[in-house]
């Protein structure tokens, strides 16, 4: 490549004295004087060669149905060269070609763009800039139509110079993980983390200094031809994307915090299907200024309490059932005084109690009591379950978790139990996610994935596998009492108001004190973080604001709203984790036809027909069935005014036809009865929300 290079610059040098020598010799012959300075700098300026980049088209990033999320778009300079066109052309067109201009660029008349083009068609100038917006291809697709312009760069002069410009379909929506990269190659997110990839190469042409002080390629057969960048096939799901930035945003504006972090994971592959960063600026917008959930390290609160437990139940021995004395409350540790959030205490409990109270007392307490002398054993657990290091990710700019060691200077007598609950430590929240899905993920901690593929075209050029940084973070038995924990904190414990009936929650609600210039202050970090369905886990997310203002300052009031917010919508759109059908909703064969639920009328005529026997507890139009003695009663279904209608049961038709009158747009699954609705009979709706109904 090397001596390709030095070879076309020695000709591009014999190229460049040739025209130097050719030009001296016409000096000559012609007898040409030049009084003045001017006129020799105008003919240095026409022989003014320079091998310039020509830069490759960057690739796309897609998101995981193949939706765009940032690509290269063409703009293009419009110059033009005076000297092209015939004067016939220019006589007869020019008028137009002004008149198209001014109306175009709407920056000056038709009258001045005219005087600029008769100028510079007297002055000679091969190279102008007509104006320094840029335009489209669509534009340029027209403009080529336009007066002189038609005649195309040879015959008209119309030079169109592309210029690529990064384009987001999406706008704002993950714009920081998406990224951006800059003239000296700084950037953040995707697009600097996988710049080799999406850059490509570079080429290389040959270019003349016009008199007008632009450049103009020559195209002289030495240009090196550029190579487009690969494609990148990310993990984000839009709708979950915008569902989670709506959520956090609703939550952030409401509390008056400084910012929010949300992301959210799938249990098995590791798979981010959104990640959000909102941080209010001076004037109270929010928008994306920095990945806080992949390089905000904060001290993680009781969140932390997990890794505390693990340790206590895997190297203490202690038992979930064990009893622990929280007293009123307030523990002191030397100087230090270690507080309960509920007034007065909770006495003696249980250990489960009290991790699902959130007490940090108990917990301060416990692991002082089986770990103070023995502190480094402790930290070799939270070096076990994979809190002492970073994840590796993709994305460059990931915190290190910052943990003491007893052999640290600031080590004391209070570090340990202040650890315990969340204190004394620095962690990511991308870390905090990744030990939670590993309780969801069976015990095995996996590296959360931004990017799937390295792609051109349908040509694969790399894959990402999920990667397993712990194959089990604890025994199985531990899994199984921490697993309960988590569960019992959303049915019983702090997180109670985020508890429901139609799928299980697990997660640990947290709330720390920021620590500013050396001293805790009356400001807080609020967070949630959990999986579900509790029971058969498949996602994995985290919620953290910082500095919630009002009286609502804890992760249960903050935090854990929004985790449930998101839940609920991917719970309403994921089939696939909803509770199968009961046998209870099958017909009994051989008894009574199958009807299950339709139009009353249409019903009763069916069984008239029949000679079955049936009566009716309801004159509402659509019901369900129901069995009494050898009869068939029909029962009101009537779910309510702006709440989701009970179509299981239906024919496809009924289904729909109930569906849409009640404003909602409908998604369709299989053959025969709907066995199965995405949104739950009864649950609130608003017009045009979307239900998948499955059929059978």
């Amino acid at each position: 490549m090397n001596i390709k290079k030095s070879i076309l610059l020695r000709v591009r040098v014999a190229f460049l004295l040739v025209a130097v020598f050719a030009i001296a010799v016409v000096i000559r012959i012609g007898r040409i004087q030049f009084a003045e300075g001017e006129k020799w700098q105008e003919i240095a300026d026409q022989i003014s060669f320079q091998t310039k980049v020509v830069k490759a088209t960057r690739g796309n990033i897609y998101s995981d149905n193949g939706s765009l999320l940032a690509t290269d778009l063409p703009f293009y300079k419009v110059a033009f060269d005076a000297t092209r066109a015939s004067d016939e052309i220019f006589k007869k067109e020019l008028d137009s070609l002004a008149l198209r201009l001014s109306r175009h660029f709407r920056d000056k008349s038709a009258e001045s763009y005219k005087r600029l083009l008769i100028n510079a068609r007297a002055a000679k100038r091969q190279y102008i800039i007509l104006n320094r917006k840029q335009v489209g291809y669509q534009e340029k697709k027209g403009m080529e139509k336009w007066p002189i312009f038609r005649q195309g760069r040879l015959k008209g002069g119309v030079i169109f110079e592309k210029v690529d410009k990064r384009f987001r379909p999406f706008s704002g929506l993950g714009h920081r993980t998406i990224g951006f990269i800059n003239e000296n190659q700084r950037g953040a997110g995707l697009e600097y983390s996988f710049n080799e990839q999406l850059a490509g190469k570079d080429g290389e042409a040959l270019y003349q200094k016009m008199s007008g002080g632009g450049w103009k390629p020559l195209y002289d057969g030495s240009e090196v031809k550029t190579e487009h960048g690969y494609d990148i096939e990310t993990t984000i799901d839009v709708n979950l994307q915008d569902v989670s930035e709506t959520a956090l945003l609703r939550a952030l504006e409401y509390h008056e915090a400084d910012y929010g972090v949300v992301a959210v994971m799938e249990v098995a592959t590791g798979e981010v299907k959104a990640i959000v960063n909102l941080n209010r600026n001076d004037k109270g917008y929010y928008y994306e200024r920095y990945n806080y959930a992949v390089g905000g390290l904060v001290e993680p609160g009781s969140t932390f309490k997990l890794a505390t437990m693990i340790a206590l139940l895997e190297g203490a021995g202690v038992n979930i059932f064990d009893s622990v004395d929280t007293g009123n409350g307030i523990q002191k540790f030397y100087n230090n005084t270690v507080r309960d959030h509920e007034e007065g205490g909770y006495g003696v409990v249980t250990v489960k109690k009290a991790f699902e109270k959130s007490s940090n007392v108990a917990m301060a307490k416990l692991l002082d009591q089986h770990f103070d002398q023995k502190p480094e054993k402790f930290l070799r657990y939270v070096d076990q379950i994979g809190m002492s290091e970073p994840l590796g990710l993709q994305i460059r700019g990931e915190g290190k978790p910052r943990i003491k060691h007893p052999q640290d200077k600031d080590w004391s007598g209070i570090t340990l139990p202040w650890m315990a609950y969340g204190y004394g430590l620095e962690l990511t929240p991308m870390q905090v996610l990744a030990l939670y899905n590993a309780v969801a993920n069976d015990g095995k901690m996996i590296r959360p994935v931004f990017v799937k593929k390295v792609r051109r075209a349908d040509r694969i050029i790399k894959e990402y596998k999920p990667v397993v940084l712990r194959k089990r973070i604890c025994s199985d038995e531990t899994l199984v009492r921490i697993r309960m924990m988590l569960e019992g904190v959303v049915e019983n414990g702090t997180a109670s108001n985020i508890n429901n009936a139609h799928y299980k929650i697990a997660g640990k609600t947290g709330t720390a004190q920021i620590l500013q210039n050396g001293r805790y202050t009356r400001k807080y970090y609020t967070s949630f973080v959990g999986y579900f369905p509790a029971d058969h886990p498949k996602y994995s997310a985290i919620v953290l604001i910082k500095n919630p203002k009002g009286w609502r300052q804890y992760g249960s009031n903050v935090a854990a709203p929004v985790f449930k917010e998101i839940a609920d919508n991917i719970y309403s759109r994921d089939i696939e984790i909803h509770v199968p059908v009961g046998d209870d909703f099958m017909a009994e064969s051989g008894v009574f036809p199958v009807i299950r639920s339709g139009y009353q009328e249409d019903l009763r005529f069916l069984c008239n027909e029949l000679g079955v026997s049936n009566h009716t507890s309801t004159e509402e139009a659509w019901v369900r069935t129901g069995i009494v003695g050898n009869s068939v009663e029909w029962k009101g279904n009537n779910a309510g005014v702006d709440r989701a209608p009970n179509v299981k049961g239906m024919t496809l038709r009924d289904a729909l036809y109930v569906l849409e009158s009640a404003g909602l747009k409908v998604l369709i699954e299989g053959k025969g009865r709907v066995t199965e609705q995405s949104l739950p009979a009864g649950r609130r709706i608003i017009h045009g929300d979307k239900i998948t109904i499955k059929l059978s």
